[in-house]
């Protein structure tokens, strides 16, 4: 006989079904989540009881869906955000906030806003807590799913429900390791010699080789890596050049001399993204405001 009823059933429980069929995996859950693998499970199993159905079964490391916990997440996400609109009604007090927000964003962005926006949420929610996944190249369903709040991305996703506003603009620098080579002197300086890139998974390249690619700028590139992460390694001590945004300058590639590029290029602007579900939702009115704020200072450094 079933123990539990629907009055049992909670948001909490909702976001967790949605988690573990996302993540395939009880652990990874568990820390996008911000609670224990052990209280994963007992809510999983609270769950079971409520649905009649085991839910998730084991396949090797991972878990995988039961047809019916993958026909209940569509509605498990409609009901969270009725839910969501049901609270935001209530008022937002900063410093009431006892939740993990979800930013997607890659390693340019999250090293040069993350830390300082960070930090203004923290002064007034002390109870809040930031979860950081790679945004690579951003889709509308990573919104729509809510796997995140917020993306900041050069590259916002189309659809109607997805809402985007512009945080600074950028350029692209050609970067080189001034210990081995001069900057080059000219298109065809730079066009003589091997270059770095980033192209994301599965296959997507930087705006600046699609540029060039249909200038028909044709460069040799020797590596490329999936995030600006990994350029450093590959350009230190060695003849390439990486032309990349200007701004990786101050983190990721700090001692590292760069040039202005022998072609005009595009700039390269930088956008907060998020659905529609959140365009009346006071606490991302809150956060997109302190986003704003240290965008600006962002701008200004330039």
């Amino acid at each position: 006989m079933n123990d539990f009823d629907y009055l049992d059933l909670d948001g909490k429980l909702l976001r967790l079904l949605i988690a573990v069929h996302e993540e395939g995996s009880v652990t990874r859950a568990a820390q996008r989540l911000g609670v224990t693998q052990s209280a994963v499970s007992h809510m999983l199993d609270k769950l079971r009881g409520i649905v009649g159905d085991p839910l998730f079964v084991k396949s090797g490391r991972s878990v995988v869906a039961t047809a019916q916990a993958g026909a209940l997440v569509a509605e498990a996400r409609e009901l969270l955000d009725r839910l969501h609109q049901f609270g935001s009604k209530a008022g937002f007090t900063p410093a009431s906030l006892e939740r993990t927000l979800t930013i997607a964003a890659n390693d340019l962005q999250r090293d040069l806003l993350l830390p300082a926006l960070f930090g203004l949420l923290k002064e007034e929610a002390p109870g809040i807590s930031l979860r950081v996944i790679p945004s690579n190249i951003p889709s509308a369903e990573l919104l729509r799913s809510d796997r995140c709040q917020l993306a900041i991305s050069p590259r916002p996703p189309e659809g109607a429900d997805i809402l985007q506003r512009r945080l600074f603009n950028d350029s692209y620098a050609v970067f080189f390791d001034p210990a081995v080579r001069p900057p080059p002197a000219d298109l065809a300086d730079y066009l003589a010699a091997e270059h770095i890139t980033v192209v994301y998974e599965p296959q997507r390249n930087l705006d600046i080789d699609d540029h060039l690619q249909r200038r028909g700028i044709q460069r040799r590139f020797a590596v490329s890596v999936a995030s600006f992460g990994g350029i450093r390694a590959f350009l230190k001590g060695s003849n390439y050049l990486a032309t990349l945004p200007h701004r990786l300058g101050g983190n990721q590639l700090a001692g590292f001399a760069r040039t202005a590029t022998p072609f005009a290029g595009p700039e390269m602007p930088m956008y907060a993204i998020w659905h529609q579900r959140y365009q009346h939702d006071p606490m991302m009115r809150w956060l997109l405001d302190k986003l704003y704020r240290v965008s600006q200072g962002v701008e200004a450094s330039a």
